[in-house]
């Protein structure tokens, strides 16, 4: 029998997808040994954009996080996501930054990386790859999945093989928009299959209401793993719910062997957290529906939501039509880049300064500009002179790997903030987050001095002179 693996979500896409990633480990902690007794091929519970909102949001050490996790659990692999160079950040990182996170990352309990880059551009991989596989974790290539006339199965099956090349132990197809559809999911698996020997993973998400029967004729093509999440953190924008897909595979050649009433006992315990985060608002019911715009536009749902937000602090939300109409020539213009962090954010905002301004590219952000000039990477296809012109005049565009410009900056940061640093990690922390990561630093400082005051009270109290 050829089991289907799943990879559990709920420590991480699933909570970023529904309630912005706002699951404290403390609600992680008391189900995760229990969790460790499923036999997932893995839970991706770190990376993404789990980093920052730790550190923002929650007051808490990331890397705290990912070691209290590991303690707890001992079968199942631990698994992250990495944006390449940009490793967890929202730009290029020197390669000696690159190298130090993904060593403290394995050192402190990861054992799976998976890495992709917003272009698809393989050289953003190299570095975070060649670090992977010599600390003996698993890199894994992932494919950022989209739709445009040049993105074909021929581009989609030659990306795999350089990933192979370059030491991927696995291929995911990561379709961060839901995009992807049976019968093509059903094609593109079996093409990749014949292509590379090594194992084929699918991520997608709910958001166009596609998602759990593009798993089914994956699955028939012979897919390896799924990414799946507990049913109170599926569906919706997250990733299709695990029980429904354990269920109809049960009794197939392709049956998880996974345990219901294990599997429906652990989800019981997240429903009072998933009840939490509605009554705070931070769930909003919205997200939990099936947006259709996602299969009319080709637009991610976070990146509809960030436009509404853009287009009402202009009072100008009378215009979303006319730049969901816009966005598609914008990326067009630009290459045909999958939308994706951060190539979501450049094509959306000059979409919108596109319709704003009444003319085209009488507008441009510097990121526009910088991606124009090759510091993100290379695009699909070339960018067209005529557009190039328009953005960044007689500018040069580099062609060679944008982190080849980046001097070593590890020293230089921790030199920054040697005050601060109580563990090594720390550094990292301030590299990818500075301010977020300064306030956080303070805050810690501040919570050590509080306890250590109310211990010497505790004694001043208890010894009497």
């Amino acid at each position: 029998m050829t089991r289907v693996k799943i990879t559990e979500t709920i420590f991480r896409d699933a909570h970023q997808s529904l309630i912005a990633t706002r699951m404290t480990t403390d609600e992680m902690l008391p189900i995760a040994e229990k969790i460790d007794k499923i036999g997932y091929h893995s839970i991706e519970m770190w990376g993404g954009a789990t980093f920052d909102a730790s550190l923002r949001f929650l007051n808490e050490d990331p890397w705290e996080r990912l070691r209290k996790i590991k303690n707890k659990m001992k079968n199942t692999p631990l698994q992250m996501l990495l944006r390449g160079q940009n490793i967890l950040g929202y730009k290029h990182y020197a390669d000696d930054v690159v190298e130090e996170f993904v060593k403290r990352a394995i050192y402190n309990g990861i054992d799976i990386v998976r890495i992709f880059d917003a272009l698809n551009d393989v050289r953003n991989l190299q570095k975070a790859m060649e670090v992977t596989v010599k600390e003996g974790a698993h890199a894994q290539g992932a494919i950022s999945y989209t739709i445009s006339p040049v993105h074909t199965t021929e581009v989609y099956v030659k990306l795999a093989k350089e990933m192979v090349e370059m030491g991927a132990g696995s291929i995911c197809i990561k379709d961060m928009s839901g995009l992807l559809t049976p019968y093509y999911a059903f094609e593109l698996v079996k093409a990749l299959k014949e292509a590379v020997t090594v194992p084929i993973q699918l991520h997608s998400h709910c958001t166009s209401g596609l998602a759990p029967m593009t798993y089914i004729k994956a699955i028939e093509a012979g897919v390896d793993v799924v990414d799946t999440s507990l049913s109170p953190f599926g569906s919706g924008t997250a990733q299709p719910p695990t029980e429904p897909l354990v269920a109809a595979l049960q009794g197939t050649p392709n049956d998880t062997g996974l345990d219901m009433n294990l599997l429906n006992e652990i989800a019981e315990y997240f429903k009072p957290i998933k009840e939490k985060y509605i009554d705070n608002g931070m769930l909003n019911p919205k997200v939990l529906s099936v947006d259709i715009n996602t299969l009319v536009y080709q637009v991610p749902g976070g990146m509809l939501s960030n436009l509404v937000s853009q287009l009402k602090m202009q009072n100008a939300l009378d215009k979303y039509d006319e730049v969901l109409n816009e966005i598609p020539k914008v990326r067009e213009d630009l290459g045909y880049p999958p939308l994706v962090t951060p190539t979501s954010q450049i094509v959306g905002t000059q979409a919108v300064m596109n319709v704003l301004s009444g003319e085209r590219y009488k507008m441009i952000p510097v990121e526009v500009k910088n991606y124009v000039k090759g510091l993100y990477g290379r695009p699909t296809v070339p960018i067209a002179e005529d557009i190039k012109k328009k953005i960044i005049g007689d500018e040069e565009v580099i062609d060679h790997r944008p982190a080849d410009d980046i001097p070593p900056q590890l020293e230089e940061l921790r030199n920054e903030i040697k005050e601060y640093i109580e563990q090594e990690e720390d550094v990292l922390s301030y590299a990818l987050f500075p301010q977020v990561a300064i306030k956080y630093f303070e805050y810690r400082r501040a919570q050590k001095y509080k306890i250590d005051s109310e211990l010497v009270n505790l004694q001043d109290r208890t010894h009497p002179v």
